[in-house]
């Protein structure tokens, strides 16, 4: 509950009549009315507003407006919802606002012209308007559970009353269903509000019991929707917005309970203690109504016909039952302590006290929560005989039965069926994995319950690998909104004050599965930006604070946010190098005038390059090992640099890469340098923009584009040449191109057009939505430092180039960079010279964006696919790059002479990090908790980003502008947020209120929407989405089908690893929220659970993808017999045929029902491209006909 004393329901805070029918012509019958407000202060804020106007009316929203300036112009608006009983704006007298200690101003009032009707056209037939909120008062709401298909379990019933009625609303401008009610709680009545959004329903049960015109309507949904409690309105005004709604004073709610005391102290379970509704659980909705009158007989029929219209069923259900409450006996069976008979007994109760039936095994009684809490299985259908023959089978037989359970999806009312059913393994049979991977148990608690998933195999970091033995007793939780909405924002506001309580109470409490207290142990770095921890189930001799005493000494780190940081490293995703002792020197920092020029950097021998490359199998297109490694060792971190002067086993270390003393030692590496496509997105444009880049350049570059994606459908030298330039960061661009050598284009092989078909959707989707315009002449590269310090750098007293001077004197003022390629057009290394870009994602300020000179220095040609910056200068480059550094920083460099500004180096900001307020003792476990919350209250980086760029376009000025370069400090601010602990405060003057086109902000009001005509919103009118649809009508290639004679012994084993990998992928997407398995095998993902930025979610998936290959292609090799092609190629051609088959034969049944052929009712069909370069050798020794 809130910490806020709520008041007692009044005409302010009791739910709103329901609105009348309107006319047009008469502001009494409209469902809100508008006031301009003329004269008013500048400094005026919306309490003072709410205070003068709310006692003619429901206020329902004030804006105080600004000009494209950012200056307020003394005046406001008002919107009453419905509209005052009186038109107090027409008296004689002027009406005055009250405003300082006492006093008052006179104003002036005008009556708006409504710009819309107040009606929402149908979806389906626009000629049909629909009132845009239509509300249905109910007698009573009843919450539960659906037993089975016709009997729904009633749990709590509220019966509307005088103190507060039930609302059951429609509103069609925001697409969702709203239910309000009142609950009585210790002697007082409570207002409470919950909202579905017309996209997460789909049926709505109509039971018509034959009692004259009483109705009910049942909706029953798989997962909780948002729940809000109603606070006095007068308490919710910020004193500084210029902008409220009567959205502020309603706050998210994540228990109805008159025992708060007894929840503040629980750890996170399933099942919670003592709730008045369970509102994460209890997800079946009883409405009754009362539809005698005319009115309200017509109002139903209307909702009903608009809810069809948005593709919901309101489906007649005869013999619907109601169930009363009763307490279910599985949690007493399951839980029940062993104990020893003291004589024969054959009562239930005493039959589960028989030691000799066994506590259902941790890892069954674990995925059998993680049924129960994604409400495949639920207790109350759950008796004596299903769990005994649980305790009584194998637990290996019974947890895979349980993760098929988890695998379908699907609500299961019978559940001693599923004894009777052929289970295939799943990942409790435990297939070998890769020795970098380890399986992780994983939770997701949202503000009203918590989910448990299936062990999912992922790549391990230092912590997990160290104490392998106890890897089951780890727990990786993630922290969302509930599980349709996924991420937890930020707010200003307090209306989410009990989602993040409810946090900060799981991290000091604990989650509990069985007799497992899983408690706090640390959160990695990349981890804590989404909203995550590592939990820890201790045991006698290993406690969590025993873990972090070996991760390293922190003692000397007086600061939460670094302490924090710190912690992470150890946590990071990383592969151990285990093949080699190594050799430490320690050298010193490059350092002047407050700047450390070589921060981060060290370096490493050719011949340990070489041998980390073969350690971890890195493929490249030359025999060199990649230049720069990304790493970990002991309480070092940053990057790794080839340096030929560097002795066999030696790495050179510099301070600045030291953070803390730790035991362990080895060398951990987390990714190596590469090169990758450069691509422009839109911060960067409306920077490049506003420093002078014509609108026709990105305008013809993304036209271009378009038309070569198209074109690569059809003409394979096209494809082939798109594939090898636009290189993706995973370099799965690269693996589609060498399936197009091999001929699956040729031929039109299935898989391989349905990765074309994806590959160019996600592209379309990323110019559509991120104006990701792909450049040739350009990279994104890992950056580091010229170790021979001969590139010049930057010195505050060069000149400025000055935009009428020639080409060639303008570029002798630059800093100088050494990028060389590994790979040029000619094959071949190549050194790129002259003028170009350098930035770093993302790049807000107009002098994030730097121009330096290339320059060819043969002291560093042994390093590839890489931007060298120089040590010498006043300031670093990459700092002026929007703060960046160099301890495994990305940066793009881009050479293409059309986009460079007509204004070079504009001054940059100043990315001094805010002062770090040191705690004053040694942190301690709840502190590291406290920070983790009050980061995800305070973590305003993407609003920020969000803010800056609708600013960008709307002001005057754009990236110059006031608002922008002081979103640009904040979103510096935002960014060190982890490591200074000082966050980033977004007053809400730096709210946007207009938004482009381009933004798609359909959840604003549509006079807040304008049609932007500036660079961006014309790159969006460009761009038209595809839809990605897979091919599984095309043949599959006989090349291949008819390479090798298969005998039927191999076939079966293909098949059963193909059942095992396609279970895997599902849990995969079940996870992520990924729809394809074409997805999540190329790492072109069209949408994700957005619980990580789209561009996190490819890095990640990489590693997703990679440890899914692996672990199979594992598997194969041991089953095939080796991994040499004479011996994998017939078991290769094996996993073809029994995918073909399986392809072949679903399409007849499917023509057969004509029914319509979709991802998720066809086999799936990636598993034989584990080995794509073992089917692209066979099929080449075939000439493609």
């Amino acid at each position: 509950m809130s910490r806020r004393s709520p008041q007692k329901p009044s005409p302010r805070t009791a739910v709103r009549p329901a609105e009348v029918v309107r006319r047009d012509d008469d502001w009494t019958t409209r469902p809100e009315l508008r006031l301009r407000v003329l004269g008013l202060p500048t400094d005026i804020n919306t309490h003072a507003l709410w205070n003068s106007f709310s006692s003619h009316g429901a206020v329902s929203q004030i804006e105080i407006f600004e000009n494209n300036r950012g200056l307020r112009d003394g005046s406001a608006r008002i919107t009453f919802s419905p509209p005052p009983l009186e038109p107090f704006w027409q008296p004689i007298q002027p009406f005055r606002v009250g405003w300082g200690a006492g006093n008052s101003i006179p104003v002036r009032l005008s009556l708006e012209v409504p710009r819309r009707t107040f009606y929402h056209p149908s979806p389906v037939n626009p000629s049909i308007k629909y009132p845009e909120v239509m509300t249905l008062q109910a007698d009573s709401i009843d919450f539960g559970i659906m037993y089975d298909r016709n009997t729904m379990m009633s749990m709590h019933t509220v019966v509307a009353s005088p103190r507060g009625g039930i609302r059951f609303r429609q509103s069609m401008f925001y697409g969702e269903t709203v239910v309000d009610f009142c609950v009585d709680i210790n002697n007082r009545s409570e207002l409470f509000r919950f909202s579905i959004p017309f996209a997460h329903l789909d049926t709505i049960l109509r039971v018509d019991r034959g009692q004259n015109a009483n109705i009910e309507l049942v909706v029953s949904l798989p997962t909780p929707p948002r729940f809000f409690r109603k606070l006095d309105e007068r308490d919710t005004h910020e004193p500084k917005a210029r902008y409220w709604a009567e959205n502020d004073a309603w706050f998210r709610q994540t228990d109805i309970t008159d025992s708060p005391l007894r929840v503040r102290d629980a750890p996170i379970t399933i099942k919670k203690p003592g709730p008045i509704i369970d509102i994460g659980r209890w997800t079946t909705y009883r409405l009754k109504f009362d539809i005698s009158s005319s009115k309200s007989q017509f109002l139903f029929r209307q909702i009903g016909q608009a809810l069809r219209d948005y593709n919901i069923t309101i489906q007649e259900i005869p013999g619907f039952e109601i169930a009363s409450h009763r307490e279910p006996a599985v949690w007493k069976y399951i839980d029940q302590p062993i104990a020893a008979p003291h004589k024969p007994t054959s009562t239930l109760a005493d039959l589960f006290k028989d030691e000799s039936i066994p506590p259902l095994a941790f890892p069954v009684r674990y995925q059998l929560e993680v049924c129960i809490s994604h409400g495949y299985l639920n207790e109350h259908n759950l008796g004596q005989e299903f769990i005994r023959q649980l305790r009584n089978m194998d637990p290996t037989k019974a947890q895979d039965i349980l993760e098929y359970v988890a695998n379908q999806e699907k609500r299961v009312f019978e559940p001693m069926e599923l004894f009777d059913i052929k289970i295939i393994k799943g990942s409790a049979s435990r297939p070998p994995i890769p020795q970098y991977c380890a399986f992780i148990r994983s939770a997701t608690v949202t503000p009203s319950t918590v989910y448990f998933n299936t062990p999912t195999v992922e790549i391990s970091n230092r912590v997990i690998r160290y104490y392998a033995e106890h890897a089951d007793r780890f727990l990786r939780v993630r922290f969302t909104d509930e599980k349709v909405e996924v991420k937890i924002y930020s707010t200003d506001k307090d209306t989410m004050n009990e989602v993040f309580t409810r946090v900060k109470r799981a991290l000091r409490n604990g989650i509990k599965v069985g007799e497992r207290h899983y408690e706090f142990l640390a959160f990695g770095n990349s981890q804590f930006r989404d909203n995550g921890a590592y939990f820890y189930a201790p045991l006698p001799h290993l406690e969590a604070q025993h873990i972090r005493n070996w991760m390293g000494n922190f003692d000397e780190i007086p600061y939460v946010a670094q302490h924090a940081a710190r912690l992470g490293q150890c946590f990071s995703t990383t592969r151990a190098i285990i093949g080699t002792r190594t050799t430490i020197r320690e050298i010193e920092d490059e350092e002047r005038h407050g700047h450390v020029f070589t921060d981060g950097v060290g370096m490493l021998s050719p011949f340990l390059a070489q041998l980390i490359t073969h350690e971890l199998g890195i493929l490249r297109m030359s025999s060199e090992p990649p230049s720069i490694f990304q790493f970990r060792m002991g309480g070092c971190k940053g990057i790794l640099a080839v340096s030929p002067s560097s002795k066999l086993q030696e790495i050179t270390i510099r301070r600045s890469q030291y953070k803390f003393a730790a035991r362990h030692e080895g060398l951990e590496i987390i990714r190596w340098s590469q090169f990758a496509a450069s691509n422009l997105n839109r911060q960067i444009i409306v920077v490049l923009s506003a420093l002078g880049v014509p609108d026709e350049i990105f305008l013809e570059k993304q036209k271009a584009q378009l038309a070569d994606l198209t074109l690569a459908m059809t003409n394979e030298l096209k494809a082939l040449t798109m594939l090898q330039k636009d290189i993706d960061p995973n370099q799965m661009t690269l693996t589609l191109a060498g399936m197009i050598l091999d001929g699956f284009q040729r031929c039109q092989e299935p898989f391989m057009m349905s990765m074309l078909r994806l590959w160019r959707a996600w592209s379309i989707k990323y110019l559509k939505e991120k104006a990701r315009i792909t450049i040739e002449k350009g990279a994104f590269l890992l950056g580091c430092v010229d170790e021979t310090a001969t590139l010049k750098g930057h010195f505050e007293e060069a000149p400025i180039p000055k935009t009428h001077e020639p080409l060639e004197q303008r570029v002798k003022s630059l800093p100088e960079v050494f990028v060389q390629l590994s790979k040029g057009p000619n094959g071949k290394p190549e050194v790129i010279l002259g003028p170009m870009l350098l930035a770093r994602n993302p790049s807000l300020h107009p002098g994030d964006i730097r121009l330096v000179q290339g320059v060819d220095v043969e002291a560093l040609r042994h390093l590839k696919d890489a931007v060298v910056v120089p040590q010498t200068g006043d300031r670093p480059i990459v700092n002026m790059c929007s703060g960046g550094d160099l301890d495994g920083d990305d940066y793009l460099v881009i050479w293409d002479p059309e986009l460079l500004p007509r204004e070079w180096n504009h001054p940059p900001m100043d990315f001094t990090p805010a002062e770090k307020i040191p705690l004053g003792r040694q942190v301690t476990p709840d502190d590291l908790t406290s920070f983790f919350v009050e980061y995800m209250k305070n973590d305003n980086l993407s609003k920020i980003a969000v803010a800056h760029l609708a600013f960008a376009d709307f002001m005057e000025d754009g990236v110059k502008s006031t608002k922008c370069l002081k979103l640009a400090e904040l979103h510096s601010t935002a960014v060190d947020y982890t490591k200074s602990g000082v966050p980033a405060r977004m007053t809400r003057d730096l709210n946007p209120w207009k938004w482009p086109h381009f933004m798609e902000k359909k959840n604003k009001p549509r006079e807040s929407i304008y049609q932007s005509r500036k660079v961006l919103g014309q790159l969006f009118d460009q761009v038209e989405r595809v839809d990605f649809v897979p091919v599984y009508d095309a043949p599959f290639d006989k090349r291949i089908l008819n390479a090798y004679k298969m005998e039927s012994t191999m076939l079966e084993d293909a098949m059963a690893i193909k059942r095992q990998y396609d279970a895997a992928v599902r849990r995969i997407m079940a996870q992520h929220a990924i729809s394809t398995e074409f997805e999540v095998w190329s790492t072109f993902v069209m949408s994700h659970s957005k619980a990580s930025s789209d561009y996190k979610f490819h890095e990640e998936s990489g590693r997703i993808a990679m440890a899914l290959k692996d672990r199979f292609r594992a598997l194969c090799y041991e089953k095939a017999g080796g991994s040499n092609f004479e011996t994998l190629a017939p078991f290769a051609v094996a996993m073809y045929t029994v995918t073909a088959d399986e392809i072949s034969q679903a399409i007849v049944e499917a023509q057969a029902r004509k029914a319509t052929i979709t991802t998720d009712k066809m086999p799936m069909m990636s598993f034989p491209w584990l080995f794509q370069s073992v089917l692209g050798k066979i099929a080449s020794a075939t000439t493609v006909a």
